[in-house]
Formats: C-alpha cells, sequence, structure tokens
C-alpha cells in the first residue's frame, strides 16, 4: 500500500490544484481568452498591527521557475502586516492551476514561522528546539523545521527533514528507552546511552520516568559525571505540579553537589507563556505542538489588474500595491508608483523575471533568520 501524499510532479505539472481551475483552464481556453494579468497574495487588505512571519517563499520560487511570469515578493524571514506578500504578472494560464499550492506553501509555513518566533522571542537568550514533527504528516516535516529556524530556533529534531535542509538534526533519549531497561535502572540506559552514540552527541539524560526529577537528575550526574551535558525534564503535565519550583529544585540540588556545570532542559507541552515563565530558571526548551500545530495564515489570491486595467472584486482593494517598513517599525500599503512613505523602506522585491530567479536573490535559511531577527527587534515584535 502506498502512502497518501501528492507527490513533487503532481504540484509542479498543476495536478495538485483545485477542480475549478480545471473548468476555469478549460473554460477560458475554449474561449481563447488568457488576459495578462497582476495577481496578489494577501492575508489583510490593511495594517491592523498583528504582524506575522513569512515563509514558503522557496517552494513558491522552485515552483514558477521556468514559466514566463514576473514575481516579486517579500523575502521569507520579514514581517508583514497587510497588503500583498507576492506579487504576480504574466498571461493567467500560465500560473492560474498553481494557486492551490502556492497558497498552500506561503500559508502553512508562515504559520509555522509565525509561532516559531512566538516562542523564540518569549526565551530569546535560551536554547530553543522544535519537537513538533511528530504532530504532523511526515510528508511536511521539512517544512516545519525549516520554518522554525527561519524563525531563530536553534535546532530540531527530524532526521529525514535534516536530511531535506541539509542539517543534521538533534536529539537524545525518550522514555521508551529508559523504560526497555526497567525501573529502578536507569543508571543502565543512561550508561548505555552514553557508550553508544557518537561523541559530537550531547550527553542528555531524561530524568522524570519513574522518579522524582531531583532524584533521578542527582543519579544521572552521578552515573555520567563529567560526561554528563544536560538532564531533561518531560514530566507529564498530571504529575507537574508547580513545574517552575521543580526546576528551581532541580537546578538547586545540581549545584549544592557541585553540578553547575550541567544545564536543565525542559519539554512536553510548552508555548510562550511556559517559556517566559521558565527562561530564568531553565537553560533550554523543545517545543513541539505549539509551533508545529500552527493555524495557516489565511492567504488569497486575487487578481487586480487584468490587461492593464484595474481589476479587483467586491471587498478586495483594485490595483497593483506596494508595502513599505516604516522607520518606526510600522507597515504602511500604497498603490504602486505612488510615492511611499518618507524614509519608507519597499519590502516587496524582484524574485523572478521572465521565470528565472533574479541573480542575488537570497532563498536560504541563515539568511531569511538573519531578516527575521532584525525584523522583530525593528517592530518590537512580541514585546512585552
Amino acid at each position: 500500500m502506498e502512502f497518501d501524499i501528492v507527490g513533487p510532479e503532481a504540484i509542479r505539472d498543476g495536478r495538485a490544484t483545485d477542480a475549478y481551475f480545471d473548468r476555469t483552464e478549460t473554460t477560458l481556453r475554449h474561449a481563447e481568452r488568457n488576459p495578462h494579468v497582476v495577481a496578489e497574495i494577501t492575508a489583510d487588505q490593511f495594517p491592523d498591527g498583528e504582524y506575522e512571519l513569512l515563509a514558503g517563499v522557496k517552494d513558491v520560487a522552485a515552483l514558477l521557475e521556468g514559466r514566463n511570469v514576473d514575481v516579486d515578493a517579500i523575502p521569507s524571514g520579514r514581517l508583514f502586516d497587510g497588503g500583498p506578500v507576492m506579487r504576480i504578472e504574466g498571461d493567467y494560464l500560465e500560473f492560474a492551476r498553481l494557486e492551490t499550492s502556492i497558497l498552500g506553501f506561503l500559508s502553512h509555513a508562515s504559520g509555522v514561522a509565525t509561532t516559531a518566533l512566538d516562542v523564540r522571542r518569549a526565551a530569546p537568550d535560551s536554547l530553543v528546539l522544535s519537537f513538533g514533527a511528530r504532530h504532523v504528516h511526515p510528508s511536511i516535516a521539512a517544512m516545519i523545521e525549516r520554518s522554525a529556524l527561519i524563525a531563530g530556533l536553534d535546532g530540531f529534531s527530524h532526521v529525514a527533514g535534516g536530511e531535506v535542509l541539509g542539517r543534521d538534526a538533534g536529539g537524545t533519549m525518550p522514555h521508551a528507552l529508559v523504560i526497555c531497561f526497567g525501573r529502578g535502572k536507569q543508571e543502565a540506559a543512561w550508561q548505555a546511552f552514553d557508550e553508544a552514540v557518537g561523541e559530537d552527541v550531547p550527553r542528555v539524560a531524561l530524568c522524570d520516568t519513574y522518579s522524582d526529577e531531583t532524584d533521578e537528575a542527582l543519579r544521572a550526574a552521578t552515573a555520567l559525571g563529567d560526561r554528563l551535558d544536560s538532564v531533561r525534564l518531560d514530566t507529564t503535565g498530571s504529575r507537574r505540579g508547580d513545574f517552575r519550583h521543580i526546576v528551581k529544585e532541580v537546578r538547586w540540588t545540581l549545584d549544592a553537589h557541585g553540578r553547575e556545570d550541567v544545564d536543565v532542559f525542559v519539554s512536553g507541552g510548552l508555548g510562550p507563556e511556559n517559556l517566559r515563565a521558565l527562561r530564568d530558571v531553565a537553560d533550554g526548551f523543545g517545543v513541539g505542538g505549539y509551533v508545529s500545530n500552527a493555524d495557516p495564515v489565511d492567504f488569497a489570491l486575487d487578481l487586480v489588474e487584468v490587461d492593464g486595467e484595474l481589476a479587483a472584486k467586491r471587498g478586495k482593494l483594485t490595483g497593483a500595491k506596494s508595502v513599505y517598513r516604516t522607520p518606526d517599525g510600522g507597515h504602511h500599503v500604497g498603490l504602486r508608483g505612488r510615492d511611499g512613505p518618507e524614509g519608507g523602506e519597499p519590502l516587496l522585491e524582484p524574485l523572478l523575471r521572465d521565470g528565472e530567479v533574479v541573480d542575488g536573490v537570497e532563498l536560504g535559511i541563515d539568511a531569511a533568520a538573519e531578516r527575521a531577527a532584525r525584523d522583530a527587534e525593528r517592530c518590537a515584535y512580541g514585546a512585552e
């Protein structure tokens, strides 16, 4: 039996589409009608003060490459708030049936990147890793991890996702490993792990499987000695009580026994509020469902010009637009060709010309992450 996965060929060929685009293409070809259009992709028409982080641009560029279109886009890793994040110009049938995939690429990745930025800003000085791939269909794991990295998270757990991205996945041990050695034999599990894995793997002992977190943390420090890098607390919610107190108690106990060198890493059902509450007592976090289960951004693609004439459906703004970052970190939307705000930075940049990626366009993860960090500071994203 095959997995229920729509493959890359179907996406590139335009078969990963909504049926009404099939009908539209059939109708327009029958009518010998294929106008030159300007299409814009937007979530909100006007700024409302709620920034979101753009991701997915690389995949859209890959899909539209080789097609006779010009594309301008806000680069991945920049914050947006109203107006277009992407503009496509060309004959409509050149890209009409690709709309479903284009919106999917941008909507889902931007939603994940935005929630990842939430947790990044909640603990800006802590190690934060993406642990959420287990909550989504495995075919999109690389998108989850890429979006998390764009937002500034420090790493991720999914092996195949890392292979796609050219990055190494991280991780140590699950409760299942400890349980396989039996109750009361946690030391045997920690020591076997230390003996088995490569020297490049951090020695992080999971310390909440059978016993009190403080007890297991001290036992792990004794069993592994100076080889222990961190302990991880992944305590089930029903057993946590005052989790901040538990983390502080573990830290105190390790310090009291001369193990200030051992970090405390926390995971399990965490979100921004948890990170803000624990960032001064924990050294790092693994965040799962809050990031991976993000709601997609509700992007839409609308025609705003047809054969040089202004056009838009009711409720949408007609005409091609420009968007700007204002000197105070705000967001401004205006008609293309009109003067922008004084000192405003245009956000839409050339992405494709005649179906070819423009020279100098940087679609990599590191460049996007740098943009996200700069924009978050400039726009005071997540400021308390």
